[in-house]
């Protein structure tokens, strides 16, 4: 497990490659950013974007938050909270994608799948926040009745990125700039076991593999 002493480290490794090593990229930066895509991903800690995408600083606009989930539009929300996020990178730095990134094994939505009674249990907000997603829920334990929980639990993190993309439709500034092709929506799924980015599909409704395994990951057991 890392300690302060290891993130130290790092940070001088990051010092001596950006700072010592390439100095034009922070000279760059500090005149502002310009990132061409927002990333939407989970919070949890086996998924960050930056690493699994090889983004550098300046390369992606990233919001996280448990399960990756965005709720419909809403004018007026007394606490914005992601709206604000998603404007800002629309609105002021007029990113040309959005990618949904959400990955295998996402406690959140396994709690949304257990059906536990957050309102008797220590946490105060989860169960409202992965609430977002019932939608996803509910379909996959309609459809897929006689499947396994791994399975059933599998296919509603397939389906809440789904349900994130259609969201992000109801936003009008959104929808007005992917009908005028200046703004595309992807929706990513990382799965952590097979070591694999699966990428959604409007056509068929599907995840399927954006690029080939890599020899030693086919490999392995």
């Amino acid at each position: 497990m890392a300690d302060i002493a290891t993130f130290l480290d790092g940070f001088g490794r990051f010092q001596q490659k950006y700072f010592a090593g390439d100095a034009s990229l922070f000279a760059r930066l500090r005149q502002g950013q310009s990132p061409s895509t927002l990333v939407i991903s989970c919070c949890d800690s086996r998924a960050d974007p930056g690493m699994l995408l090889g983004a550098g600083p300046g390369d992606i606009f990233v919001v996280r938050n448990v399960a990756n989930l965005v709720p419909p539009y809403r004018n007026g929300a007394e606490m914005p909270g992601i709206r604000a996020d998603i404007e800002f990178a629309i609105k002021g730095l007029n990113v040309a994608q959005i990618i949904i990134l959400g990955h295998s094994g996402c406690g959140g939505i396994r709690a949304l799948m257990d059906g536990e009674d957050w309102a008797g249990s220590q946490y105060e907000f989860i169960g409202a926040w992965v609430s977002i997603a019932r939608p996803a829920r509910d379909r996959a334990l309609n459809q897929l009745a006689q499947e396994s929980p791994a399975a059933q639990t599998r296919a509603c993190e397939h389906w809440a990125i789904e349900l994130s993309l259609q969201n992000l439709m109801t936003f009008p500034w959104i929808r007005e700039r992917v009908e005028a092709g200046t703004l595309t929506l992807h929706g990513w799924y990382f799965d952590i076991d097979a070591g694999e980015l699966l990428a959604y599909s409007a056509e068929s409704s599907t995840f399927a593999p954006l690029m080939p395994r890599p020899a030693e990951v086919e490999a392995k057991p």
